[in-house]
């Protein structure tokens, strides 16, 4: 019972994990409700109830798996076609190794109730569904490494436009005259800083900041803060 149990436990998590690990939406109700039905509650019927009263595991495995069975292959062919849908964008980059992965790891998990009704070695059921185990951890590394390289090039595209960004403002405030005090009151003003918290940090007064942001907005013709934002691009 334990050892039947075990199986069935781990065959009953792979549609779940599928569902939530890959978004797979079609595999919904078959993860909440279909799992329960045709595989959680077989085994409970006979190979809890009714071995407890027969004592004969073979008359069970004989007909406790007949259910699980059938509905295996049903939501294998329901997961392949969630898979199918999901990698479409994927196919029409002529991109199949996600996909393949994806196939290779649930492929493994119908064989679960086969070598039930077989009575195959453990060792080659162990090698056969632990397949899927593996590919899971390819996809999992794989899509890893990708997002790390997605990061790293929002990165890198960040850091190169807030580079040109400064490159245009410095060429901006040259062509607006601004001193290099200026300029430093310009991008603590365009970053929200208070007069009084541009004094502070520039160990300058907060009517010298007043002043100053006067001559900025006489060389830029703007006559506020929010002008001078917008015509700086900021």
């Amino acid at each position: 019972m334990i050892a039947y149990g075990s199986g069935f436990l781990m065959a009953s998590y792979f549609p779940y994990y599928f569902y939530q690990a890959f978004n797979l939406k079609q595999l919904r109700w078959h993860a909440l409700y279909g799992v329960p039905l045709f595989l959680f509650l077989p085994y409970l019927i006979f190979f809890v109830i009714v071995y407890s009263i027969n004592g004969n595991l073979n008359v069970d495995i004989r007909y406790g798996m007949i259910v699980p069975f059938a509905y295996a292959l049903v939501l294998l062919w329901v997961m392949f076609k969630a898979i199918h849908y999901q990698n479409r964008e994927l196919k029409n980059k002529k991109q199949y190794l996600d996909e393949l992965f994806m196939y290779l790891a649930v492929s493994p998990w119908a064989a679960l109730a086969f070598f039930g009704l077989v009575e195959e070695s453990q060792l080659f059921e162990v090698l056969c569904t632990n397949t899927g185990i593996v590919a899971i951890t390819f996809i999992y590394f794989r899509k890893m490494i990708s997002h790390e390289h997605d990061e790293h090039r929002a990165f890198q595209e960040a850091v190169l436009k807030l580079r040109n960004r400064q490159d245009d403002f410095e060429q901006q405030a040259k062509s607006y005259g601004y001193s290099r005090r200026e300029t430093e009151i310009v991008l603590l003003l365009c970053q929200g800083l208070t007069y009084k918290a541009i004094g502070d940090r520039l160990f300058i007064s907060e009517n010298t900041v007043d002043n100053t942001v006067q001559k900025i907005y006489s060389k830029t013709g703007v006559k506020s803060k929010l002008e001078l934002i917008r015509k700086l691009g900021f």
